[in-house]
């Protein structure tokens, strides 16, 4: 069967529509679901445990190939996607170096703060309490040892990395990967020789950033093989789509580290905020998950 172009591009435009009108996060549409079931497709959503969403073959005119690629696509028409999603699969354990006593972890661990109107965990608030005691957070380990070796795999010094600048968003108002890196490069916790001006952070970000996008999840070892073998498509607000090929791999990893922030997901959900205690010594959770800013 054969399916003319223009009638793709309509039914494109009408649905574009129909997404813009529509404020509810999920809505029917009779209309495309009827011209989907036409071209077997009977799915919108790819598996969770896949970074590709589609797979295309691409018309190569500079190698004179026409390799087939897979392509993860992010959406600007609604809420900003997740790069990293939360869980207690990105958790940084770390270690409360000090004495607290028992009431004062407990009026630390109810710390809450209103947001519109609900209340939720007052994680900078209890974070700066820590510190307020007397105490410092040293990082300790990821709580996952799978997401450990993850990120040793990319770079041996990655975890520590990653501990300083979740640290940082926790106890900054700063959220942007760009600003944290930098604020973190700046009091240069690893000790890297940067009398030469080496950009040791930001180089290992934009790796970690780039292989989060293609094909590393928290949960699962990493072999070190993209899935995403394309690279992103991205769905802007007018409905034009961008893409940033793997081709192209500077400006691929420019947009995720220009276009990236550090976001609090569910303490209570996820398991971290709170001061609790093992073997005699006192810990303290924060999360990573990491959206897009637009």
């Amino acid at each position: 069967m054969k399916i003319a172009i223009s009638d793709f591009k309509e039914k494109a435009k009408f649905l574009l529509e129909k997404i813009k009108a529509n404020k509810k996060r999920t809505f029917p549409v009779p209309e495309i679901e009827e011209f989907m079931k036409s071209i077997n497709c009977i799915s919108l959503k790819a598996s969770s445990t896949a970074k590709t969403d589609i797979t295309i073959v691409v018309h190569d005119l500079r190698t004179n190939q026409q390799p087939t690629l897979g392509f993860s696509i992010k959406s600007q028409l609604g809420s900003p996607s997740t790069l990293l999603n939360a869980g207690k699969t990105t958790n940084f354990i770390y270690k409360i170096i000090g004495k607290i006593d028992e009431a004062e972890i407990e009026r630390i661990n109810s710390m809450m703060v209103k947001r519109g109107q609900k209340e939720s965990a007052d994680l900078r608030g209890r974070v700066n309490s820590i510190y307020l005691n007397n105490c410092e957070l040293n990082f300790f380990k990821p709580e996952r040892q799978i997401f450990s070796n993850n990120l040793i795999l990319i770079d041996s010094k990655l975890p520590e990395i990653l501990s300083q600048i979740v640290y940082e968003f926790y106890s900054s108002d700063k959220s942007s990967v760009v600003d944290l890196v930098e604020n973190t490069a700046t009091r240069n916790p690893l000790e890297f020789d940067i009398s030469n001006e080496h950009k040791f952070y930001e180089y290992k970000i934009k790796r970690f950033l780039t292989d989060i996008a293609l094909g590393m999840m928290p949960s699962k070892v990493w072999s070190g093989q993209y899935d995403a073998t394309g690279g992103y498509l991205i769905v802007k607000k007018n409905g034009d789509v961008l893409c940033y090929h793997i081709y192209n791999r500077n400006e691929f990893e420019d947009y995720l580290f220009n276009n990236t922030k550090l976001d609090t997901a569910s303490s209570s959900k996820h398991v971290f905020g709170s001061i609790y205690e093992e073997n005699e010594e006192l810990y303290f959770n924060l999360n990573l998950q990491i959206r897009f800013i637009k």
